[in-house]
């Protein structure tokens, strides 16, 4: 059976598509500060309470004239038609507007369930704004704050809740056997650092320009190849640098969709110049990566131009500047001599195996116990939090949540997860980790 849908609609700039990120949990639609950046649908998989779900980015909808918004608004509608159960996001900064008003008397004439979104509710004193949504005659809302995740889990709870009910039962103990089509590879990096040149070494064919301008490759190309263990999908983009130093209007959307690529790809395959060193710009794309919450491998390329003191330096800074990034593994190749390259592709199989990967919910709650006895959470005050269950509630990356009697600190966060990663040998991949509070 299909798998509910669940559409995100509202006016331009409410925050649709940062609130898809957080239900999808990884930043997989573009986000700026300016209405009009999403324009089509925008489908991604998600996944609560063992319940799996599509949710779908649209554009903002709205009446207007101009051919390309009323095509936007027209996908938004399409979405509606579409959807299981829909999500009208409003800003409760700004409050109810004609906009919002018009959205919600289109949804009341669907007759399917909808939940109001109250987003930018960053803390407890904009709670109360959040009353004057209900007058849009479509219930109660649910304050939230997409950007900072606030009161995501109650709407989490809630969207599962309004779902239809499964043809089956569903068992979140269970590999995911559906097709979701091969492992998906972005090859991404600074321009000019060799990322066409290993993408053709990978396929064993000249598909893209290499020259030695940087910028030469504008888009990105994706090439499914064969390999022992099965295809995976390699996309070759442009190359990323700072948008202070663009000026092409071509070369800007050739970062935008290099961008998407790292956004919906299953693992990136970052490559630095090792000659040029670690820069800040590779600091930069690295941040972007851990953040789009794929599994990653790290190449250092033209690793045979370096003498010995420059490979302690290029190693030295990578530790320190891509310290975030060290679950990933480094390889250290030529692209142009195929130095090494015989690594690239186990080193991307473990890591789709690590992202894939699920953890038996008894075997997970008996390493949290007994990472609590061996190094137990600080204590809050006059109490001690204490991890009471936990359970994987997702995959692609692992995601794992935990019910906690009081909050914990960071660093205790960052002990449970070192002690999930080597108990499930999940080291290429990022794992994301919630905390729910048990209610009083």
């Amino acid at each position: 059976m299909r798998e509910p849908l669940v559409a995100v609609i509202g006016r331009p700039n409410v925050g649709k598509s940062t609130l898809v990120n957080r239900i999808a949990g990884g930043r997989q639609a573009i986000v700026e500060e300016q209405s009009g950046v999403t324009r089509d649908r925008k489908e991604l998989s998600a996944e609560w309470r063992g319940r799996r779900f599509r949710v779908v980015d649209t554009g903002g909808w709205l009446v207007a004239d101009a051919p390309l918004e009323q095509q936007i608004s027209r996908q938004a509608e399409r979405a509606i038609a579409e959807a299981d159960l829909i999500l009208l996001v409003t800003d409760v900064t700004v409050g109810v507007v004609e906009e919002d008003a018009r959205v919600a008397a289109l949804l009341q004439r669907t007759r399917k369930p909808v939940l109001v979104i109250a987003n930018k509710v960053d803390d407890g004193s904009r709670e109360s704004d959040a009353w004057e949504l209900a007058r849009l005659g479509l219930g109660d809302p649910f304050p939230v704050s997409a950007i900072h995740g606030r009161g995501s889990g109650d709407l989490l709870d809630a969207v599962v809740d309004a779902l239809p009910e499964p043809g089956a039962a569903v068992d979140i103990g269970a590999e995911d056997d559906a097709d979701t089509g091969p492992f998906s590879i972005a090859i991404v990096g600074r321009p000019n650092v060799g990322k066409s040149t290993l993408f053709n070494r990978l396929v064993g064919d000249e598909r893209t320009i290499v020259h030695d301008e940087p910028g030469t490759t504008r888009d990105s190309i994706d090439t499914i190849i064969e390999t022992d263990e099965g295809p995976l999908r390699f996309v070759d983009t442009a190359g990323m640098r700072r948008r202070s130093r663009i000026d092409e209007p071509t070369e800007y959307f050739g970062l935008v969709r290099a961008l998407q690529a790292v956004d919906q790809a299953d693992a990136a395959l970052f490559v630095i110049d090792a000659s040029a060193g670690v820069t800040h710009q590779d600091q930069r794309l690295g941040e972007r990566i851990d953040a789009a919450g794929t599994a990653a491998v790290v190449v250092l390329n033209k690793w045979d131009l370096l003498d010995a003191e420059q490979r302690k330096a290029v190693t030295d800074a990578l530790a320190d500047r891509l310290a975030f990034l060290s679950y990933a593994p480094v390889l250290k190749i030529s692209a142009l001599t195929g130095r090494n390259l015989r690594h690239v592709l186990p080193a991307l199989r473990q890591a789709e195996a690590a992202y894939h990967r699920r953890v038996p919910t008894p075997t997970l709650n008996r390493v949290i116990q007994d990472a609590q006895q061996r190094q137990p959470p600080p204590p809050s005050g006059k109490r001690r939090p204490r991890v009471l269950y936990a359970t994987q509630g997702a995959t692609d990356p692992p995601t794992f949540t935990l019910f906690a009697t009081h909050q914990l600190p960071p660093t205790y966060l960052r002990y449970l997860e070192r002690r999930i990663r080597e108990s499930f040998d999940l080291g290429p991949t990022p794992v994301k980790i919630r905390v729910r509070l048990r209610a009083r």
